[in-house]
């Protein structure tokens, strides 16, 4: 057999490149894909990555490193509680970590497809034996949950650049507006009248994602809120 430094290098790995290896069960030498290491890593959080957790949905599931209540199928948009494990896939303890992010905003994405996601405020995180109710305020997302597939957790937190704008359109005269805005935040507020002329009034902010504004005299018009 050749000497290893015989062989030429490849900076070009593809997924189906393969190098020999040895199994640790049953000390056989075998071929190991590059996709098939990467997935491993992956799935198993092995590489570290700062506020990043790895879980797998199993819809009734009850093992380290999972989480469950919702049905298989759910959409992201409509998840408002689950089940989380105390470890994550790779065997930490996200106890601590988890407590620190109540009123925080976290996305859930499935791994290898990150158009299938959920953004939430996390509401509260609160003991359930080995897995702790994880309660959750929509912020928007994507696609549905599937069994038995992994997923993302990340503190998600958008830039002033890329935060939107929400607009209100109060079509009835009325001293009282309510705006359900699901900004997931205190935003400021701006209000004119349908000619385009500032009205200022008093802000009561419900919780970080409702807000009433209040005026001295019935009108209809336009709120930002940013």
């Amino acid at each position: 057999m050749s000497r290893i430094i015989s062989y030429p290098y490849d900076v070009d790995i593809k997924d189906d490149d393969a190098w020999i290896g040895t199994e640790a069960s049953t000390t056989r030498t075998k071929q190991y894909t590059a996709k098939a290491v990467a997935e491993y890593l992956n799935i198993n959080g092995k590489i570290s990555i700062a506020a990043q957790m790895v879980f797998k949905f199993v819809p009734n599931g009850n093992e380290s490193g999972e989480f469950n209540g919702p049905a298989d199928g759910s959409g992201f948009d409509a998840l408002a509680t689950m089940q989380l494990s105390i470890k994550d896939r790779s065997g930490q303890n996200v106890v601590a970590f988890m407590d620190y992010l109540v009123g925080s905003n976290i996305l859930i994405s499935e791994q290898n497809n990150i158009s299938t996601f959920g953004h939430y405020t996390i509401d509260s995180y609160t003991a359930n034996g080995a897995f702790y109710t994880l309660n959750l305020t929509n912020l928007g997302g994507n696609g549905n949950l599937t069994a038995n597939l992994f997923y993302d957790f990340a503190v998600f937190t958008l830039s002033a650049q890329g935060t939107p704008t929400f607009i209100f359109t109060q079509g009835v005269p009325d001293t009282v507006w309510d705006i359900e805005h699901n900004l997931g935040k205190f935003p400021s507020v701006s209000v004119v009248n349908n000619n385009n002329v500032i009205i200022n009034g008093e802000i009561t902010y419900i919780d970080n994602n409702n807000v009433q504004l209040n005026f001295s005299a019935g009108f209809s018009g336009t709120a930002y809120l940013n």
